[in-house]
């Protein structure tokens, strides 16, 4: 009798796991794409994009400055470029990327005119919206590869991402420090 009850506990214990299991497995997802969330959007363990963009000097956007690679336009065009392939890597099988490096630099360090800069931006903030849609998509399996791509997976490209739009926010911050337009605590 009494081992017929431990069966029968140990049963219930096991759906009782299973069950909690896959509640566990669906909040693990849910808190696994709020924190790619997170990390696309910046502004965790520094500034943003939009921080570091807020107020550029329309006559600094295209100097350089001692000791830097990049003009201000660069920096913004090349992770608008490079931010637009990832999306659309993670998209699309037909996509095709631009020539490396030179499809994801603009052809001048200087924006052709204000209104270049400012498209810029709206595409670089609507592109990363595009991205944080397509995480926060519970149909879109963040771990499932690329059918195109083995290896490679929108979780992988959201990292990519995250990662990359960090490395040039940096640089953009060293460049207004530079220039002397970069607020100070």
């Amino acid at each position: 009798m009494l081992l017929m009850k431990k069966k029968r506990s140990l049963r219930s214990h096991l759906r009782a796991r299973k069950s909690s299991g896959n509640s566990a497995n669906r909040n693990s997802d849910q808190d696994l794409r709020k924190q790619l969330v997170l990390l696309l959007k910046g502004g965790q363990a520094h500034v943003n994009f939009s921080d570091a963009l807020e107020g550029f000097s329309l006559r600094k956007r295209g100097v350089l400055a001692p000791g830097l690679p990049h003009t201000a336009w660069q920096l913004l065009e090349h992770a608008r470029l490079a931010q637009r392939d990832i999306l659309e890597f993670s998209r699309s099988a037909e996509h095709v990327s631009p020539d490396f490096p030179d499809g994801y630099w603009p052809k001048t360090p200087i924006p052709p005119n204000p209104a270049a800069w400012e498209l810029s931006v709206r595409e670089f903030h609507y592109d990363l919206m595009q991205m944080i849609a397509l995480v926060q998509d519970p149909k879109t399996d963040l771990h499932a590869p690329f059918p195109y791509d083995h290896g490679k997976n929108v979780l992988r490209e959201a990292l990519v991402l995250a990662d990359h739009n960090a490395y040039h926010l940096g640089q953009l911050i060293d460049l207004r420090r530079a220039l002397g337009i970069w607020p100070e605590a």
